[in-house]
């Protein structure tokens, strides 16, 4: 028979095997009577003809079992019936199945989870054609090298300096021009939140800027218009056009079809939609967060006059000096990495030289082409924090195969009785081990099934840890084929790897021992070590879990009692940010201050002001610091952070002022100016000094800002709760050269946000109904904000610890029990011959004891090695923090020892002659 004929036979067998059964069936009984038949014609009588009939054709259920087998469709046939039998088995175990599928669903469950939020946030790519032909420009260069002004992310250099992907408008549009590398170059910027406007309602959107050639060079065709073409792109103001994203669509507009065409607003400038992008796109700079407003280049010098720029600068998309647009292109076929990126540094080289010719001497930026299918992957913080999450879950999972594990190789010696039965009766030692197996194999695939059940139930648990209370969750977790086809591998790889030695055991029972007497003969030693074997590496894991999970917990416990040199108690935050156009420069100044003064007079508020960068927000501003008598230099001089303020910042949160003043109201904009700097400053800039009547120099040496210190104020945390306080200084917010584009405002009050919130909002809708109130938090939740990543892995890992103690005690629970049952003719002997109770309630607890300070030093030893991995996420605390670990070593003692109090009691108080009479 041909392998075609064999297959088409195999497939009907499978598909239609009622069918193919029938078929069997009939045939064998047309034989049957076709043999009768003819013995009839020779003399014999039909009932001897039938019978000598059915004796020459023998066993129907053999002749039917070898036509089976003769299809291939007996594989299919000993899988159903094990099938069968494992499930009849587990469901007389319901016990034994419950603690295997429920250990199997907690690990199995954690991990996919852990890996639903990796997979999204280290894995995924940007939703286009051929993300993978993606190269996005990077640059590096010397710390001294020719770009000096910069608007972007820029990152240390290994090889030194520092690189970055932002460029300058003009040696981006040199680039394109003489692009011969690349199948097209294109442009875009994360213009961040601008004012948006439709039927009188205003709101903070993320916006994007791109270049007219941006969609097609991505390859993406909306899904209702048009992109941003080069034509919207030609010339400053010429192209009032915009394309919104889906979500936008459907959030704001209810995915209404004539969407096209609807006029918008952006920062008061009218813009026409011309197009709607595809679900799922999510832009070029990342895989992970979707701009609301695609613009072109074109409009910036409309809608963002003062973006990045001092008041009546020139236009960024001139700006020869500061480099802040993000550049990617596709390799031309057949044209290598290599080479593409040779022939664009020589283009970058001569576009630097050609439009920064006063920087000529200085080194030059080298250009490198890497991986953009990803964008700029802002997620690349997180690498290390999800790879040790995912390592730690991993244990988790180690401790619940170890258990299944445990619980099988029990179960094994429960049965040998059966296992020799079998092979007795002429199973083969496959078919045992078969059956052992897919007994195994049922066991992890239903644990699986409700890991991901708890999965899918709790898979949004750790974008909700990555949110805050006044933004939505930084993604949404996906269950896609990615996360379940890792579901289905790692329980069948469970399943195979740990079901392997039990499986293995009960195969190579001998006959002969195996009927003996129960199961007493069923290798007990090798079941005895590897049983304590997976119990101490069960107490080992745990060790190293629960460390983890109290050097994570006591770091966040440290960080949320650090003294952060201000009150963040009773202050409400909310931001503004007035649209540009409306609100040029200093023009803004006027309203922060009618703001300031309605939100004063609002009863319940005790103090308000204002600041340009919030405390413990993550940003910072520096710029140059220039004590009184020294000179300014071309390059190398110091610098401090810098925070414009209100005048009753200080007061306000609470910050002392040590010497001097604060501002005042003796501080306007025609007085002199005037500074206060803090503790660090005034040791650093002025030792052995009195900084009080001083000036310094700061900011741009063609415009460059002396203000008069009047003040020192205590030291107060500006950018992160663990960062020591940095030298700063601050300035009243309208000595700002180019105003303050946004503030944060700082309400402090007793009352609840929701009750004042509906004011703040009412007082800044009846001065400006452009203006949206953005953000509104307290500084205790901005503070847990910056705090997320050290909140995740102390809620995480002490998850893992709670359910590693868990899985320990069932494992070590397990053991003992098991032993004590082994043992009770040997314990029933003891207590015959006058041991007491006691003796045997040591000599169980003993054992347990033994097995868990081997595990506990294993452990430890091991969380050692994982501090060099941790070491940089803790704070106030080394790895190696004897405290956590003695807490962590008397807590696995106490579970395993609770855990084996009850097995051990059991086996104190057996009865001798019940024990004799046992097995």
């Amino acid at each position: 028979m041909s392998a075609r004929s064999r297959f088409s036979t195999w497939w009907r067998a499978l598909t239609r095997g009622r069918e193919m059964d029938a078929h069997v069936d009939e045939e064998l009984r047309f034989h049957i009577e076709s043999y009768a038949d003819d013995l009839m014609q020779s003399g014999v009588p039909r009932e001897e003809a039938m019978r000598r009939a059915r004796a020459e054709i023998g066993s129907i259920a053999a002749r039917k079992e070898e036509i089976r087998a003769a299809w291939g469709a007996r594989l299919l046939d000993q899988l159903s019936g094990d099938l069968r039998y494992g499930a009849r088995m587990l469901a007389r175990s319901p016990g034994f199945a419950a603690i295997a599928i429920g250990s199997l669903a907690l690990g199995i469950g954690v991990n996919t989870v852990i890996f639903t939020a990796a997979q999204h946030m280290l894995f995924d790519r940007l939703v286009v054609p051929h993300a993978d032909q993606l190269r996005l420009l990077w640059w590096t260069q010397p710390d001294d090298g020719a770009i000096e002004d910069l608007w972007g992310e820029h990152d240390p250099d290994p090889s030194g300096g520092h690189r970055s992907t932002s460029f300058s408008y003009p040696v981006y549009e040199q680039l394109r021009d003489t692009n011969r590398a690349m199948e097209e170059l294109f442009a875009f910027k994360r213009l961040g939140r601008q004012t948006f406007s439709l039927e009188g309602q205003s709101e903070a959107v993320q916006v994007e800027m791109v270049s007219g050639n941006y969609f097609r060079g991505l390859g993406v065709r909306t899904q209702a218009g048009r992109g941003i073409e080069d034509s919207d792109d030609a010339a400053p103001g010429s192209g009032p056009v915009a394309v919104i994203s889906d979500n936008f669509w459907r959030s704001r507009f209810a995915s209404a079809p004539n969407v096209v065409g609807r006029t918008i607003r952006v920062n008061t400038i009218p813009l026409t939609i011309v197009g709607v992008a595809p679900a799922g796109f999510t832009g070029a700079y990342s895989a992970q967060s979707v701009p609301d407003i695609f613009l072109p280049f074109s409009m910036q010098p409309v809608v963002a006059p003062e973006a990045e720029r001092p008041s009546g600068g020139p236009s960024l998309l001139t700006n020869t000096d500061l480099w802040w647009v993000m550049v990617m292109g596709r390799v031309r076929p057949g044209t290598s990495d290599q080479s593409a990126e040779a022939a664009l540094n020589a283009a970058l080289n001569a576009a630097v030289r050609t439009t920064m010719p006063a920087n000529a001497a200085k080194p030059a930026p080298r250009l490198l082409l890497l991986d953009g299918s990803r964008g700029q992957n802002p997620s690349a913080s997180l690498t290390q924090p999800m790879y040790v999450l995912m390592g730690l879950a991993g244990f988790v999972l180690l401790l619940a195969c170890a258990n299944l594990a445990n619980l099988l190789l029990a179960r094994a010696g429960a049965r040998a009785r059966e296992a020799s039965v079998r092979v007795a009766l002429g199973a083969s030692r496959g078919r045992v081990l078969c059956q052992m197996m897919t007994e195994s194999l049922m066991l992890s695939m239903l644990g699986g099934g409700a890991g991901v059940l708890l999965a899918y139930t709790v898979r949004n648990a750790v974008p909700h840890l990555l949110s805050s209370s006044w933004t939505p969750p930084a993604f949404s977790a996906r269950f896609d084929w990615r996360v379940l086809t890792f579901s289905v591998a790692i329980s069948i790889a469970t399943g195979v790897v740990f079901g392997l030695a039990p499986a293995w055991e009960s195969a190579r029972i001998e006959v002969g021992t195996g009927m003996k007497d129960a199961s007493r003969t069923f290798s007990p030693r090798r079941r005895g070590l590897a049983g304590k074997s997976l119990v101490v590496v069960q107490v080992a894991l745990s060790m190293l879990l629960v460390v983890g999970a109290g050097l994570f917990v006591q770091t966040l416990s440290r960080l949320s009692h650090e003294r952060l040199g201000f009150n963040p108690d009773h202050l409400i935050l909310f931001g503004v940010e007035p649209p540009q156009t409306r609100y040029p420069g200093v023009a803004a100044n006027p309203l922060y201050a009618r703001i300031e003064a309605r939100l004063a007079a609002v009863p319940g508020v005790r103090a308000v002001t204002l600041t340009d960068i919030p405390l413990i927000s993550g940003s910072v501003s520096m710029h140059t610091f220039i004590p009184e008598g020294e000179q300014r230099k071309r390059q190398g001089n110091r610098s401090a952070l810098s925070n414009y303020t209100g005048r009753t910042f200080f007061s306000t949160y609470g910050i002392p002022i040590v010497a001097g003043r604060g501002f005042d109201d003796t501080d306007t904009e025609a007085s002199g100016k005037v500074a206060v700097i803090n503790e660090s400053l005034a040791r650093k800039f002025f030792p052995h000094q009195n900084p009080i009547a001083k000036t310094f120099e700061t900011g741009p040496s063609d415009h460059p800002l002396k203000p008069l210190i009047v003040g020192v104020c205590g030291d107060a945390k500006y950018d992160s709760v663990r960062k020591p306080p940095e030298p700063t200084y601050y300035l009243p917010y309208w000595e700002a050269q180019k105003g303050v584009a946004g503030v944060t405002f700082a309400v402090s009050t007793r009352m609840e946000t929701a009750a004042i919130e509906p004011s703040l909002r009412k007082i800044v809708a009846e001065i400006d109904g452009s203006v949206p109130v953005l953000d509104v938090r307290t500084q205790n939740e901005q503070i847990g904000a910056k705090m997320q990543h050290e909140r995740i892995f102390a809620d995480l890992t002490a998850s893992f610890g709670i359910l590693a103690l868990v899985l320990a005690s069932i494992g070590m629970y397990g053991l003992m029990a098991y032993a004590v049952s082994r043992r009770t003719n040997e314990i029933g002997i003891r207590m015959a011959l006058g041991a007491q109770p006691g003796l045997v309630l040591r000599m169980i607890l003993g054992e347990a004891s033994w097995l868990t300070g081997i595990g506990v030093a294993a452990g430890a030893g091991a969380a050692l090695g994982m501090g060099r991995l941790i070491g940089s996420m803790l704070y106030g605390l080394k790895p190696w923090d004897p405290y956590t670990f003695f807490i962590a070593a008397a807590l696995l003692s106490v579970v395993a020892m609770g855990a084996s109090c009850a097995p051990a009691w059991r086996a104190a108080h057996i009865s001798p002659m019940r024990a004799l009479r046992h097995e």
